[in-house]
C-alpha cells in the first residue's frame, strides 16, 4: 500500500496525494468504526463482567503474543487477501483511497499480519458497548491509516527506494516495541482487574 499511493504515484496517474490520502484516512477510521460499533454491540449483550473481560483481554493478548513470536512454526490465522491494486487504474483517487481506506480499517478482510488487529477489536467486543466499541475501532482504523503518511514526500523514484530501506530498518526495532507493548498491555490488563 505504502509503495502505491505516494506522491510520485499519484501525480503519475494524474491526482493528488492530498485528495486520495483524505478519502483513505477517513474511511479507514470508518472502516474501523463500523466493525468496532458492531463486536460493541454484540458484546453489550454477550461481554462477560468487566473483571472477568479485563482477565480474558490480558489472555487474547498473551496468546497473540505467542503467536506473533511464531514458535515450533505457529502462524497467525489470517486470510491471504490483499486490497485490488486494479482499483488503482480503473477508479479515481478518492474511490480507491475510500475503498482501499475501509478495508484496511476493518482490519479483518485483508491480511492480518500482527496480533493487534485481532486484539483492538477483541477490546471493541469487550468494552461491552456500541460507542466504546466504536471509539476503540475509529482509533484502530485511524492509527493504521497513519502508516500511508511517510509516502506523501516521495516525489522522485529515489526516494521511494529511500523510504522503503528506511522501513525496512525498522522492522525488527518496531517488532521489538510491539512485543514491549503487549507485555505491557497484559500487565495493565491484569492489575486493573486485581484492583
Amino acid at each position: 500500500m505504502l509503495g502505491s499511493i505516494t506522491g510520485l504515484g499519484e501525480r503519475g496517474r494524474g491526482s493528488r496525494w492530498t485528495t486520495t490520502v483524505v478519502a483513505y484516512v477517513i474511511a479507514s477510521a470508518v472502516g474501523g468504526l463500523a466493525v468496532g460499533a458492531a463486536l460493541g454491540l454484540v458484546g453489550a449483550a454477550l461481554a462477560p463482567p468487566p473483571t472477568v473481560g479485563l482477565f480474558l483481554m490480558a489472555g487474547l493478548i498473551g496468546a497473540g503474543l505467542v503467536l506473533d513470536l511464531g514458535p515450533r512454526g505457529l502462524a497467525l490465522p489470517t486470510i491471504r487477501r490483499q486490497v485490488n491494486e486494479a482499483w488503482l487504474h480503473r477508479y479515481r483517487p478518492w474511490v480507491y483511497g475510500t475503498g482501499f481506506g475501509f478495508q484496511l480499517g476493518a482490519g479483518m478482510v485483508t491480511v492480518v499480519v500482527g496480533s493487534a488487529v485481532y486484539g483492538a477489536f477483541a477490546a471493541a467486543f469487550l468494552a461491552g458497548s456500541l460507542v466504546g466499541g466504536a471509539v476503540i475501532g475509529a482509533a484502530f482504523g485511524f492509527l493504521r491509516a497513519a502508516t500511508i503518511f511517510p509516502a506523501g514526500r516521495i516525489r522522485r523514484p529515489a526516494q521511494l527506494g529511500l523510504v522503503d530501506a528506511r522501513l525496512r530498518a525498522w522492522d525488527g526495532a518496531s517488532r521489538r516495541i510491539a512485543l514491549a507493548c503487549e507485555v505491557a498491555l497484559i500487565a495493565t490488563c491484569v492489575a486493573a482487574a486485581l484492583t
